[in-house]
């Protein structure tokens, strides 16, 4: 049985590798290139950062072409990685179980919970390494009851220099990827190609019975898989004239930039620690996207700069096009709710020192999913009904609501899950 496997982010891969171990003959389509790291110290760019001549955030595409960048609207990045391994190299290597609305349909992920943190064995950076702004941070949350928790993170710490730089990509290998996942899968005779971006699927008596790429090139397979996220999975189903569904989130981030001088936050891992309220999180994360191109940050150097983030789980209202352009906006909720975090935020903040001016960043979001939603009469299967025969979807796609915490955990998760009821229906 042949299966193609679009996309090489942490479904992507967990699908392959599982599919591959089953019998199944997996080639795997990426749209990117294999990934580089970025390996300059971002330092060189201060200079050109604090005269605005780096220009705006679409400019960084050409520093570093992984990360794909777009405006959804007037107010909103969102953020991609395109490249082997997807969005993972390009994560802070957080793994929490991430479940909002999962239980009203009937979905528990616990068994694949329980075996993926067994296998990647997450561990916290341990206190004593933090940098004292993080330290003070940490007591302010407790200080002010908001119970901030240690992250688990799949990070080597033998490997890690506390570069601050895990959204740019490890070049020493210390965080987990699903690279890793690839390459286990290409062991066992799965077949990786990049520069591969899959236009649409091939569907024969309706059945879905391949994949077209934008060169033209038509791959066949018993089983399609998407794995190519919240955008690039609906971005295809459109495309082929399938649908999909306008709910798309994507985890708002916002962060409040502060100033301490001598606080080089950079040197340590990103969210060390986070507090979890209902719908958002709080966790210190210096925003390298609104230091380099958002202009009230401009005037603070970088080694004075510090950053708190809120990661929210928003209004699931958003609109992916075929020719891959989407439309969204934050809603009125959506600041209600950021409003009520950043006023949080000022306060651990505070307690900790940290001066002003305290400046709002960029609203951004890369965690994108909703746009092929389960349902509870889907969840036996683990496959949306309407989907012809031979597709599957093994991304955050899956996920009806926004989490507003990390999602590698739940992807991989949910993947594992979809690629085990594969070979049952053959």
């Amino acid at each position: 049985m042949k299966a193609i496997v679009v996309g090489s982010g942490a479904g992507g891969a967990t699908a392959a590798r599982e599919l591959q171990s089953r019998g199944f003959d997996v080639l795997i389509l990426e749209a990117g290139s294999p990934f580089k790291p970025f390996t300059r110290h971002i330092s060189w760019a201060e200079p050109l950062r604090r005269f605005g001549l780096l220009g705006g955030e679409g400019n960084f595409r050409h520093l570093f072409p992984s990360m794909d960048i777009q405006r959804s609207s007037p107010e909103l990045i969102l953020v991609r990685g395109i490249t082997t391994g997807g969005s993972t190299v390009l994560s802070c290597g957080n793994l929490v179980r991430a479940d909002q609305g999962l239980e009203e349909i009937g979905l528990d992920l616990t068994p694949e919970y329980d075996e993926l943190e067994g296998e990647l064995n997450p561990a916290i950076i341990p206190p004593d390494t933090w940098r004292p702004v993080t330290r003070d941070m940490f007591q302010s949350a407790e200080d002010l009851g908001l119970n901030p928790k240690l992250t688990p993170k799949i990070v080597n710490k033998d490997k890690c220099n506390y570069c601050g730089l895990c959204e740019l990509g490890c070049s020493r290998g210390a965080r987990w990827d699903s690279r890793k996942f690839l390459n286990e899968a290409v062991q066992k005779g799965a077949a990786l190609k990049s520069r591969a971006p899959v236009e649409k699927v091939i569907t024969e008596k309706g059945r879905v019975t391949g994949v077209v790429t934008r060169d033209h090139k038509q791959y066949h397979a018993d089983v399609v898989v998407l794995s190519a996220g919240g955008v690039g999975t609906a971005q295809i189903l459109k495309k082929s004239e399938l649908g999909a569904e306008d709910h798309l989130w994507a985890d708002i981030v916002l962060t409040l930039g502060g100033v301490l001088p001598g606080a080089l936050q950079l040197e340590e891992p990103p969210m060390a620690w986070y507090t979890k309220e209902e719908d958002y999180i709080l966790s210190p994360y210096l925003d390298i996207l609104s230091h380099h191109f958002h202009k009230p940050w401009r005037n603070v150097p970088l080694q004075d700069r510090v950053g708190l983030m809120v990661k929210l789980a928003d209004t699931e209202e958003g609109v992916v096009f075929a020719d891959g352009k989407v439309e969204k906006h934050l809603t009125a909720h959506d600041k209600e709710r950021l409003d009520q975090a950043i006023s949080q935020a000022r306060e651990v903040m505070e307690g900790a020192g940290v001066g002003d001016p305290l400046v709002r960043g960029v609203h951004n979001g890369g965690h994108l999913g909703g746009t092929v939603p389960l349902k509870k009469e889907d969840i036996c299967e683990m496959r949306p009904s309407w989907l012809p025969e031979g597709l599957w979807v093994a991304d955050l796609s899956l996920v009806p609501h926004s989490q507003g915490l990390p999602t590698i955990l739940l992807t991989a998760a949910l993947a594992l899950r979809v690629a085990r009821n594969i070979p049952g229906n053959f």
